[in-house]
């Protein structure tokens, strides 16, 4: 079955800059994918996704900060995470896009913005 497995998170200073990976097993490249999140106490969200045209989404709280990229060779997509804010502290998770039946959801990786 399709396994994704995110990795990249951390610690980081609020301002600052991080970049998270979710890498895929056993599919043969990304075609839809986004990234979502999940803070202490609350549901899931979306963040981010790129179609297979390459046209990216971004939910409002995160649009002009963070970037969403595929690297299909390798099988992995991106979050390009800019001027990180407390708020941004979650769990993030890569999966199908909102609407599209999900893979197995990964463990997520964890990050931290202090303040």
């Amino acid at each position: 079955q399709v396994q994704l497995v995110e990795s990249g998170g951390d610690l980081v200073q609020a301002g600052g800059s991080l970049r998270i990976s979710c890498a895929a097993i056993a599919i043969s490249r990304f075609r839809n994918i986004a990234w979502y999140r999940q803070a202490p106490g609350k549901e899931r969200e979306f963040v981010a996704s790129i179609t297979n045209e390459n046209t990216e989404n971004y939910a409002d709280s995160v649009k002009g900060r963070f970037t969403i990229s595929i690297d299909n060779p390798k099988r992995t997509v991106y979050l390009q995470m800019n001027r990180v804010k407390p708020d941004d502290t979650a769990v993030y998770y890569c999966n199908s896009p909102p609407g599209v039946d999900p893979y197995v959801w990964g463990q997520g990786t964890q990050v931290i913005v202090s303040p």
